[in-house]
């Protein structure tokens, strides 16, 4: 097989070069490609199946990111060396690509249509997720496969008063901005941001330069379908009978209309539908011997309920549940429901009702990440549940799905720039969102949830954080935009437009739309119209508690930082982690230490910390001659004891610096276990280190200690003891083991 040649096409965006090649990979595939930018490079194939899955009502599109690591040089550290389940972020990029691809596939296509893409290189200064929209998008749009496309997907960040297209690692960190937008041509098809507070007016701003930079990646997409494409495939789409559509409407829409028009909860209203459908189609199917009739009767008794909730509210301005299209369902919310959490808040939103608890932790409790991007740990995290008992369902508990993480990774977004500086708040913060009831926008109520439950366990966010869910539905120029969407309005509406922020500016967005895309003006205005509902639920959520508590709970470790010297951590840790494990275990605490040599110790009451910070601080310590210390003795031999003056640092008392008097054993005086006073009178340059008890005992000064301890050997003159008659008896140089005149040299302490 000879090799092919590929098709390279670039554009530039924002004075960089972007890359799309085709032809060389995947050549089985209904469409492959990569993209470049600078050496970080993804990969798309895109492939259809030939005939449609029957039985179904929904498209069966799949979007799979798989993140490869050697990518970036790196082996992954599983047990098997290989990559295994997809990670937190590479969920996130396989649903930030599913949403700006998939309104624009015919709306009956049942034909399953796959998107695998991969990284192929990562460099360490370019995002992927940017990349991988657009490889996905240009896979589509040259393969066979039927997709009114393309769109295209940029970065925007904002540094120092000036927007920046497609930022790498470090200007995001530096930027108050993280918008990611994709869009045709025409209109914004998916939305997805994290800001630190930022202005209405900006974030608008930001949309619109975001579309124009899409631009040049939507001619250049569209130039190579022309040029390389292959012909769309023709496929039967699931056919639709309009006149039975037509007919089944006018025979239901004044029942429908006059069952919403009644008062009801959802559970009220979904009853009453289904008992109206059921009706209806076995009115129609009664008679029939089509098998398949029973399904189009449904099919077409759902497109006019769906026609008559619409209609309500865009030409009458009614919503299924009586609300003005401004108006926020009844909300009441609490703290500190869960006496034992560190932090709690439930958040009830009409038939909405999240509870968030708070848990802090030490700095090694932060979360690791094993990713291509270069953030390695994360401290603060959000993680949401969404079980079936939430939604009045019976299903079995398969773990985390991709749209629990989805909505925990926004209400974390919503939170992180209100999150205290670690140096100001040295703890891990882990929160989670228990969603007890659903009838729509539960992941906004599970940021408000995180709010009250962070103020509630008493750490200090710079702001308060509130989030609201907008709605949008829109037939032709025609449109109204929902304020806090039930989960009706969500599921027959055309947008679900989610806004966090504090009073101050937008701390997140996102938008998912099931149409084909809309404008910056109508982004504009659900901003403005979110914004003044979430003044609104400010009021609400501060009468509750206007600020954070002044103190943690008395049951939630306390964390206090201790200084040492660096090359100190070592002598904490312990060979294999002996000491610290021995630290905790005895005063009770957790600790952990930075490489900056930082120790934090965390304790749930003050004599453990106190306890825990003496022992760090000894362990940091270096004996000093001339200074006295309270020690135990570990080892006694012959010529004398071994005291442990600092944690795992001895030190030799001559048998001659034990007492005042002459001392005939080592074990009349002292014995292994007892604490004693001695002064360090020498350290010599192996680290050995002389003590004496004589000295303490005569209360001699560092100059008379070192003069009169001779470690046994016999002094010139055979002096007595400066001020008195009780002075060393001939220096201890002519004792029984005066043999061994050097034993105290040769078998002295040292620091261990």
């Amino acid at each position: 097989m000879m090799q092919k040649q590929p098709n390279i096409f670039s554009t530039t965006v924002s004075g960089r070069t972007l890359t799309f090649e085709t032809g060389r990979f995947a050549g089985q595939a209904g469409g492959a490609v990569t993209v470049r930018l600078d050496d970080s490079v993804v990969f798309a194939a895109a492939t259809m199946s030939p005939k449609a899955r029957e039985g179904i009502d929904f498209f069966p599109l799949s979007v799979d990111y798989e993140e490869r690591l050697y990518a970036g040089g790196r082996i992954p550290g599983s047990f098997f060396r290989r990559e295994g389940r997809p990670s937190t972020d590479a969920i996130l990029v396989s649903r930030l690509t599913d949403r700006p691809i998939r309104p624009l596939f015919p709306k009956n296509m049942r034909n399953e249509v796959q998107v695998v893409i991969y990284s192929f290189s990562a460099d360490e200064d370019n995002p992927l997720d940017i990349l991988a929209i657009n490889a996905a998008s240009a896979a589509l749009a040259i393969s066979d496969i039927p997709w009114e496309g393309p769109v295209g997907a940029v970065r925007v960040g904002y540094i120092d008063g000036q927007f920046i297209i497609n930022p790498t690692y470090a200007q995001i960190d530096a930027s108050a901005l993280d918008l990611r937008i994709a869009g045709t041509r025409d209109a914004i098809l998916m939305v997805e941001a994290g800001a630190n507070e930022l202005p209405e007016d900006l974030m608008v701003k930001a949309l619109e330069i975001g579309h124009q930079a899409i631009q040049p990646i939507v001619d250049l997409i569209e130039k190579m379908a022309a040029e390389v494409g292959k012909p769309k495939s023709e496929i039967i789409q699931n056919v639709v009978d309009e006149d039975l559509n037509e007919k089944v409407y006018q025979q239901v829409k004044d029942e429908i209309y006059n069952r919403l028009e009644a008062p009801h909860t959802k559970a009220e209203l979904y009853d009453s539908i289904d008992a109206l459908e059921k009706q209806i189609v076995e009115d129609y199917t009664k008679d029939s011997e089509d098998d398949a009739l029973a399904g189009k009767v449904s099919s077409a008794f759902q497109e006019a309920y769906k026609r008559v909730v619409r209609d309500r509210i865009l030409l009458e301005g009614k919503r299924p549940d009586g609300r003005a299209k401004t108006e926020i369902r009844d909300i009441w919310c609490d703290i500190n429901p869960i006496p034992r959490a560190h932090g709690s808040g439930i958040f009830t939103r009409g038939e909405t009702q999240v509870l968030t608890l708070a848990t802090l932790g030490t700095p090694k409790e932060a979360q690791e990440i094993d990713s291509l991007a270069p953030v390695t740990t994360k401290r603060y995290m959000h993680h949401y549940n969404f079980p079936s008992f939430c939604t009045g369902e019976v299903k079995p508990l398969r773990g985390q799905s991709r749209r629990e993480i989805g909505h925990g990774a926004l209400a974390e977004r919503a939170l992180v720039p209100v999150i205290p500086d670690e140096q100001d708040f040295p703890y891990t913060i882990r929160l989670v969102s228990e969603v007890l009831s659903s009838n729509g926008s539960s992941s906004m109520a599970s940021v408000c949830g995180s709010t009250l439950a962070l103020m509630d366990c008493g750490v200090p966010i710079k702001a308060p954080v509130t989030g609201i869910a907008m709605g949008l539905i829109k037939e032709g120029d025609k449109y109204t935009i929902l304020t806090d969407i039930a989960g009706i309005e969500d599921h027959l509406g055309d947008m679900d437009f989610k806004v966090a922020g504090t009073e101050e500016g937008i701390t997140a967005l996102q938008m998912d739309i099931k149409i084909k895309g809309i404008t910056p003006q109508i982004m504009s205005e659900a901003i403005a119209q979110a914004n003044a509902a979430r003044e609104i639920i400010l009021e609400k959520m501060l009468d509750v508690i206007d600020q954070p508590r002044p103190e943690l709970k008395s049951f939630v470790p306390r964390i206090t930082i201790v200084k040492i010297p660096v090359e100190k951590i070592g002598a904490i840790i312990g060979p294999g982690g002996k000491n610290i494990r021995s630290l905790q275990e005895e005063t009770g605490t957790k600790i952990d230490i930075g490489e900056d040599g930082s120790v934090f110790i965390a304790a749930t009451n003050a004599d453990a910390e106190q306890a825990a910070r003496e022992r760090i601080l000894m362990f940091s310590e270096t004996p000093e001659i001339g200074r006295i210390y309270t020690g135990k003795v570990v080892r006694v031999v012959d010529f004398g004891a071994f005291v442990e003056i600092l944690p795992h640092v001895d030190g030799m008392v001559h048998i001659s610096q034990l007492d005042t008097e002459r001392v005939e054993r080592v074990e009349d005086i002292v014995s292994v276990g007892d604490e004693i006073t001695v002064m360090v009178t020498d350290i010599d340059a192996g680290g050995k280190i002389r003590l004496s008890r004589v000295a303490v005992l005569e209360g001699w000064t560092v100059e008379e200690a070192m003069e009169n301890d001779r470690g046994g050997k016999p002094r010139s003159g055979g002096g007595g003891r400066p001020g008195g008659s009780s002075g060393r008896r001939d220096g201890g140089g002519n004792r029984r083991d005066g043999g061994r005149r050097d034993g105290g040299r040769r078998d002295s302490g040292r620091p261990h």
